[in-house]
């Protein structure tokens, strides 16, 4: 984590240095304090209505679990996002069982409905967002190939047949070529399967629609954080524009695997940016400010809430 860290910094320095720190710097300063906070606020909203979604989706569930516990675990998480694996997800599963000895797989179906809300919500918008600015220009079509992909990813990963189908096609598979695994690892596949059937919860209409609708109000409040950055920097491309940079960027950085997107999202957002005829010093710091008020906003967040969460799963 710490050398994946330390090489998205030093290629942002690499940058800024190969076109001058003076003008990086001096697009930083034109942004004002004030600015600075309404894109915190923006970044803490964002925070709020997709914890509310977690909130949502854990009374669907049946998890015995208050608004004020869910929002902890939601939050908490954060503190871990950067980490492989995704050890933030990983940790709110520990705390659920911890305070209300759910296992594992019981609750597993929050993760899959959160990771998958938060693709069909950057989806939809980047589809809005591209087909407002669409000029039949190949971004255009390239954000809406993306859009379409992150969509349908999000409807099979929460498709309990289509699921509970392809786990148990994998195990018929090892009982054809490893009987003894296959053996070993019935239990596990079992609850899979069970965790794969309690999705068939979320197929409600009303759920789903609030669902998406509080995730797409979310990142549409940092899409607007970065417009509004853009602006004060001199770059104003419009709320569109910005949107579907911002939402591509996500999407690239969140498909590259890394942690947090780092690396992905950031170089993803320098290049549209430069190829809407941003320059470089500009570019680089709307992205390092926007990544700063957003990706590690919300792990100094999850630092703040953390060890709280720690101590309540603990019955401390």
């Amino acid at each position: 984590m710490a050398l994946m860290i330390s090489a998205v910094l030093a290629g942002l320095a690499g940058l800024a240095a190969a076109t001058g720190w003076d003008e990086t710097w001096a697009a930083l300063e034109r942004v004002p304090a004030q600015l600075v906070a309404v894109l915190l606020a923006l970044s803490g909203l964002n925070y709020l209505l997709r914890g509310l979604r977690w909130h949502l989706t854990a009374e669907r569930l049946g998890l015995p679990t208050p608004m004020k516990a869910n929002l902890r675990h939601f939050i908490g998480g954060f503190a871990l996002s950067v980490t492989p694996g995704r050890l933030g997800e990983l940790v709110r599963l520990r705390w659920i069982a911890r305070e209300t000895g759910w296992r594992a797989e019981r609750a597993a179906p929050l993760v899959i409905m959160d990771r998958a809300g938060d693709l069909a919500a950057l989806a939809l918008l980047l589809a809005l967002a591209a087909g407002t600015t669409a000029g039949g220009d190949a971004r255009s079509a390239e954000a809406l190939t993306a859009a379409g992909g992150a969509l349908v990813a999000a409807i099979l990963a929460t498709h309990p047949r289509l699921i509970a189908g392809g786990i148990g096609a994998t195990h018929a598979t090892l009982r054809q070529i490893a009987p003894p695994l296959a053996r070993r690892l019935l239990r596990p596949f079992a609850r899979a399967r069970a965790a794969a059937a309690s999705l068939a919860r979320f197929t409600h209409g009303p759920t789903l629609l609030a669902a998406l609708a509080l995730g797409m109000l979310g990142w549409l409040a940092e899409s607007l954080s970065f417009h509004l950055l853009l602006g004060a920097l001199g770059a104003d491309l419009g709320l569109a524009r910005a949107t579907a940079i911002f939402v591509f960027a996500t999407l690239v950085g969140g498909a590259t695997g890394a942690p947090g997107g780092l690396g992905g999202a950031e170089a993803t957002m320098v290049a549209l940016l430069t190829l809407d005829g941003v320059d470089m010093p500009t570019a680089l710091a709307a992205t390092a400010l926007i990544r700063l008020t957003t990706l590690w906003f919300a792990i100094l967040l999850g630092l703040l809430v953390f060890p709280t969460a720690e101590r309540i799963s603990k019955g401390n």
